[in-house]
């Protein structure tokens, strides 16, 4: 029994054993099955590392983060083979709005080309820095804060100027005294302006130096026109002769304190600027301003409206006058006959004045074929028809004997 027990337990031993050597072989086959395999393509690589690889189309807009910078390239990773590339005149353009960029900044950029000549993919940040370039000019606007331009053209109406690359527009009335005769001496300067009009949609951009260069004089005549009220009359001196009116420099007494230490005060006049406009000149029709009108003349002038934001004045030189066609219903009747000279020639017929401010119409269809009437002649007329609020007269010529079809 004893040996029996022997050999079995011997058996036992070398079945674990051999147990345990085939558990270590079935260990090693696991742990070989379990080892990664190198990579062997790109696929392989990106299902691995479940790398996620974009292609791109012309015009695609993609996030873009900024891997380099450098004077002639910005180079960024936007999830593709290679990396995005904006250089060249494309560079230039967005120049302001990187240089407020760094590296690692994350940027919506547009696929230009989605491979060049060099393998690289083209990339463009204009929408995004015209979206930059617009804001800021919105908030210099809102602020007041001054910013400088580039001169450009000079035209009629002012000068085009350039900041961030966009264009604006500087009024010749935005322009000091100092640049008034003299706007090509701007050209292609550098100078300081504020904003006075931001639009993006209609792509409208508005500049004043005056608001810096007379910044003082601005803000007193700011306070001087709160003062001034519609109706009142004041003599000014034309500053302007223009085809479309009058400029006029008017003096409105401010009333201010001397010092802060006294309870003294002082009244100084501040000159506002105001436009008669050519409608506004004279009850009569006025062609020419020229001939009646000169820089310098000392006129009355009435106050028709005021502009308290600029300050600016809109005025009138008639309204001191009485309106003539107050007193037109009074005068003029139906069928009653007068005389008048013929003030101008239409296409339509000939307008008579009847009195200084008070013209008539004569329909060509009233004017005999056989009769030759130019302006200045005088000629004797009846009333037709009047109609007094729209400030019409219907007149007929007055003949010695009604050709055929004369009505």
């Amino acid at each position: 029994m004893t040996i029996k027990k022997a050999k079995i337990k011997s058996l036992t031993s070398k079945e674990k054993k051999t147990t345990s050597k085939k558990a270590a072989k079935t260990k090693v086959k696991v742990a070989v099955k379990k080892a990664p395999v190198a990579p062997t393509s790109m696929e392989e690589l990106l299902q691995q590392t479940n790398y996620i690889l974009h292609t791109f189309k012309k015009g695609n807009i993609v996030k873009g983060v900024i891997t380099d910078k450098g004077r002639k390239s910005v180079f960024f990773d936007i999830g593709a083979k290679t990396e995005g590339v904006i250089t060249g005149r494309e560079l230039e353009f967005v120049q302001e709005y990187l240089d407020r960029l760094h590296v690692g900044d994350t940027v919506d950029v547009r696929i230009v080309s989605p491979e060049n000549e060099k393998g690289q993919i083209l990339l463009s940040l204009r929408e995004a820095a015209n979206d930059w370039k617009w804001n800021l000019l919105d908030q210099y606007y809102k602020s007041g804060e001054a910013v400088e331009v580039r001169g450009l053209d000079v035209n009629r109406g002012g000068m085009i100027a350039r900041m961030m690359g966009i264009r604006g527009f500087i009024p010749t009335s935005q322009f000091g005294r100092k640049w008034a005769a003299g706007l090509d001496q701007l050209y292609n300067k550098l100078f300081p302006v504020k904003i006075i009009e931001v639009d993006r949609e209609k792509n409208r951009l508005i500049f004043s130096e005056k608001a810096v260069s007379e910044e003082e004089t601005l803000k007193h005549q700011e306070e001087a026109a709160k003062g001034v009220k519609t109706g009142q009359v004041y003599e000014g001196e034309i500053s302007g002769v223009m085809p479309f009116g009058l400029f006029i420099r008017v003096p409105v007494a401010v009333t201010s304190k001397q010092s802060k230490k006294t309870a003294e005060t002082t009244t100084e006049p501040v000159f506002l600027d105001g436009l008669v406009h050519i409608s506004q000149v004279s009850w009569e029709k006025v062609d020419d301003l020229k001939k009646q009108f000169q820089v310098g003349q000392k006129i009355k002038v009435k106050v028709l409206d005021v502009d308290q934001k600029s300050g600016k004045l809109n005025l009138s030189l008639k309204q001191l006058q009485p309106d003539p066609w107050e007193e037109v219903g009074k005068k003029y009747k139906e069928d009653k006959k007068c005389k008048g000279i013929i003030s101008r020639l239409a296409a339509f017929g000939a307008f008579v004045q009847l009195e200084p401010g008070v013209e008539g119409l004569i329909h060509i269809s009233k004017i005999p074929t056989d009769k030759e009437i130019k302006v200045g002649d005088e000629v004797e007329v009846y009333i037709e028809a009047l109609d007094v609020k729209q400030r019409r007269i219907s007149l007929g010529m007055v003949l010695s004997a009604k050709p055929v079809g004369y009505k």
